[in-house]
């Protein structure tokens, strides 16, 4: 499969830009109502094409995406410290430095989606390292990653801190798989964002996005969730704060 690979940027693409949503992929539904995500991710594509990767097979059809983004990590206020707001803080930074005309100097993936029938074959790992590869080329020196740790929604009830650094006796390396093909790439996981993602909605909604009945207070498991969802029958609504684990590339 990846000798029939064309993976390219964006801006070395923009043909590709009205198709990058058609793809069919895995993330439940619930995930596409994060506030963050809603009002940002349409224009990583706008704002950093040369940061967006995208890979076609033979017949021109988009296998998988990659998108990521230059934000500001050091100087004032920051540090060099990755944010407990894990992946919603890093995309804000990043376009609002944008708009502010800041220099940024650190890239940190967003996204890496592989279509559905294509899963399991390696594309993910083609595709980041196709992303360090475009943060190379512009001279930046680091890419992180807000890792949504691609087995932990079959242990919901398993604290993020410990699922995070868990190893293999084996080898040492993550017990989980994605975790896995970071540091297989040369990453090192650093720590974990306890607040990534914030999903919130009326007991209404989430029924409509998972099928369930959140009709008691107390914490509903989902399907596709990392952690359980908080549901709050009395107030109507149920909110999803998801984990995730931050990890840097040198590139």
């Amino acid at each position: 499969m990846n000798d029939d690979l064309t993976v390219t940027t964006l801006a070395e693409r923009p043909e590709l830009r009205e198709r990058l949503w058609e793809m069919p992929d895995t993330w439940a539904r619930f995930m596409d109502h994060d506030l963050v995500a809603n009002a940002l991710m349409g224009t990583i594509a706008e704002l950093f094409p040369e940061h967006v990767v995208v890979a076609t097979d033979a017949e021109g059809a988009l296998v998988a995406r990659g998108h990521s983004v230059p934000f500001r990590l050091h100087g004032e206020g920051r540090d060099g410290r990755l944010p407990d707001r894990g992946w919603d803080q890093v995309l804000l930074w990043a376009v609002n430095g944008h708009r502010r005309g800041e220099r940024p100097d650190t890239v940190s993936a967003i996204e890496i989606a592989v279509r559905t029938d294509l899963q399991g074959k390696g594309l993910s790992g083609v595709v980041l390292g196709a992303m360090r590869d475009a943060a190379r080329a512009r001279g930046y020196a680091e890419v992180v990653a807000p890792v949504r740790p691609s087995a932990k929604h079959h242990e919901p009830g398993t604290p993020m801190e410990e699922y995070a650094f868990r190893v293999r006796a084996e080898d040492g390396l993550p017990y989980d798989p994605w975790l896995r093909v970071h540091v297989r790439a040369g990453a090192t996981v650093e720590r974990v964002a306890p607040v990534s993602m914030t999903i919130a909605g009326s007991l209404a909604e989430w029924r409509e996005w998972t099928g369930l009945p959140f009709d008691a207070t107390g914490e509903v498991l989902v399907p596709g969730a990392l952690v359980p969802v908080r549901c709050e029958a009395e107030r109507d609504q149920a909110v999803y704060v998801e984990p995730n684990v931050w990890v840097r590339h040198p590139v």
